[in-house]
C-alpha cells in the first residue's frame, strides 16, 4: 500500500503507543508526529483542528481525521487490514472485542490514569487505594483471561494492543504481575506475537521511559 497516512504520537503515552503498533502490524506506511505533551504542543491551534479534545493518538489520513487509539484501531482495521482477524466482522467476537475495549478504555486506563497523575502532575506521594483500584483492574483482567489465549478469545485483536501497552507500563512502576499466572502467560506470548511490528521499539521503549519518570518523581518521598 502506497498510502501514507500521519500519526501523531507521544511516547509515554499507553494508548498512543497501542495505536502505533497496530499501525505497524497492518504495515501502514506513516509519518509520524511526535506531539510534547509536556510543552503543550496537544493544545496548538493546528492540532485542535485534529482533534479538538488535545489527546494522542490522532490521524490524518488524507484530511479524514481520527482520534482515541479504540476508534483508530477499528477504522485502520476496517478500512486497511487484509482480513478480520483482528477485528472480527462477527457480530459475537465483534461485541467481545468491543467489551474488552471498553474494560480497558474506562475500568483499566481509568483506573491506571488516577493512580499515576498525583504523582506526575501535581508532587504527590503515590496513593495506596489507587494502587489497589488499579490491581483489582489487573485482577479483573487474569479472570478474562482464564481458560483463554488471548483478551477476546482464541485469536489476538485490537483488544490485545490496547491492554498489553497498559500491562507494560505497570510493570515498569513496580505492579507485580507475578501474582496473575494467567496474565504471566498471555504477556509472553503477546510480546513475542507482536515483536515483529516493533514491539521493543514502539512500546517497551516507551513504557520504560514512561517508569523512568515516575521513578524518578517517587525519589522526592525517599
Amino acid at each position: 500500500m502506497n498510502h501514507i497516512i500521519t500519526y501523531y504520537h507521544f511516547p509515554l503515552s499507553p494508548p498512543s503507543r497501542a495505536g502505533l503498533l497496530f499501525v505497524r502490524a497492518l504495515g501502514i506506511k506513516h509519518n509520524l508526529k511526535i506531539l510534547n505533551l509536556s510543552n503543550g504542543e496537544q493544545n496548538s491551534p493546528e492540532f485542535l483542528k485534529i482533534n479538538p479534545f488535545h489527546t494522542v493518538p490522532a490521524i490524518d489520513d488524507n484530511g479524514f481525521y481520527v482520534y482515541d487509539s479504540s476508534i483508530i484501531m477499528k477504522y485502520l482495521s476496517k478500512q486497511y487490514a487484509k482480513d478480520d482477524s483482528l477485528f472480527p466482522n462477527d457480530p459475537k467476537k465483534s461485541t467481545l472485542v468491543e467489551e474488552r475495549l471498553y474494560f480497558s478504555t474506562n475500568y483499566m486506563f481509568q483506573a491506571f490514569r488516577e493512580y499515576i497523575i498525583p504523582v506526575m502532575f501535581r508532587n504527590d506521594q503515590p496513593s495506596a487505594e489507587k494502587a489497589k483500584e488499579f490491581d483489582q483492574s489487573l485482577r479483573q483482567l487474569n479472570d478474562f483471561l482464564e481458560n483463554e489465549e488471548w483478551i477476546a478469545g482464541k485469536h489476538m485483536t485490537i483488544a490485545d494492543f490496547s491492554i498489553i501497552t497498559i500491562v507494560s507500563t505497570a510493570e515498569t512502576i513496580m505492579f507485580d504481575l507475578n501474582k496473575y499466572a494467567n496474565i504471566c502467560a498471555w504477556y509472553k506470548k503477546a510480546k513475542e506475537a507482536m515483536a515483529s511490528f516493533g514491539y521493543e521499539e514502539v512500546n517497551q521503549s516507551g513504557a520504560d521511559q514512561f517508569g523512568e519518570v515516575f521513578k524518578t518523581k517517587l525519589k522526592q518521598f525517599v
